[in-house]
């Protein structure tokens, strides 16, 4: 009982401490939408990092570690691997049964800064969930439960999900639970935040097919007509069943690769 206290007491400091943080400093002056993006995603990077450090190098002395440079660059292909295949191959199958179409393109101004935004915003959110929480509860009891928490807590983070459905809500949890074992297979949140990078920046800022904050520009004009539950209607890719299968399959495979990578350590 005395550990799970801990735990919880940990996890609220950290987490609600990093929005009251967030709530108190103040944003920069600037009339230019994509630096005021920029810098409303770099604020609560910076302030994770800034918790991270402290907790784990203060609190826990060292005792537990977030993973970031393990094989750095081979994991970090990895990560473009599956953020192409997993995109890619939802992208595809829209396109293959004409649920999804192209209708036009716009043109962005400082597109660079809008990517760096987007990037900076999946760090903060892998940070955040997948960082030190996620290793102090992996420490403390294993990596079931560091998963249903931060998976419990990215769900909520991502609450416009529960206004759509269920199969927008069963994406979310999907997707965290991918993003969860391939920190796992590769031993790095880099790959994890490459993955999620991929989805979020190509789905959202260059097809338009996935929602960002409502600031954020897209290049393409992506359409959505047909079966909803196919081609996800209204919520575009998010809400769409072919999300979730192709989730299925990512978590089927990494749960393998992950068992096979601890059986291969027993043998060593």
């Amino acid at each position: 009982m005395r550990k799970l206290i801990g735990s919880i007491l940990k996890t609220v400091i950290f987490f609600i401490g990093w929005a009251i943080l967030i709530s108190i400093i103040p944003d920069i002056q600037t009339n230019n939408q994509a630096y005021m993006r920029l810098w409303w995603e770099f604020k609560p990077l910076a302030l994770v990092v800034l918790l991270s450090v402290i907790f784990v190098s203060v609190i826990e002395k060292g005792n537990i570690k977030i993973p970031i440079t393990s094989r750095f660059l081979i994991n970090t292909l990895k990560g473009v691997v599956i953020g192409v295949l997993w995109l890619g191959s939802v992208v595809s199958v829209l396109f293959l049964t004409k649920t999804m179409t192209i209708q036009g393109q716009n043109n962005i101004d400082y597109i660079w800064i809008w990517i760096l935004a987007s990037l900076l915003n999946v760090a903060m959110q892998e940070l955040l969930l997948r960082g030190y929480l996620y290793q102090l509860w992996k420490q403390k009891y294993n990596v079931i439960v560091a998963t249903i928490l931060t998976t419990i807590l990215f769900t909520a983070m991502h609450g416009g999900a529960f206004e759509a459905g269920i199969i927008p809500v069963f994406n979310v949890v999907s997707m965290s639970i991918v993003v969860t074992l391939l920190l796992e297979y590769t031993g790095t949140i880099v790959a994890s935040i490459i993955a999620h990078f991929i989805w979020n920046t190509i789905g959202a800022i260059i097809l338009g097919s996935v929602s960002l904050a409502s600031d954020y520009p897209n290049l393409l004009n992506s359409t959505f007509q047909g079966n909803p539950l196919i081609s996800g209607g209204i919520y575009k890719i998010e809400g769409s069943i072919v999300v979730l299968l192709v989730n299925l399959i990512l978590i089927t495979y990494l749960f393998i690769l992950n068992k096979r990578m601890s059986s291969s350590k027993l043998y060593e």
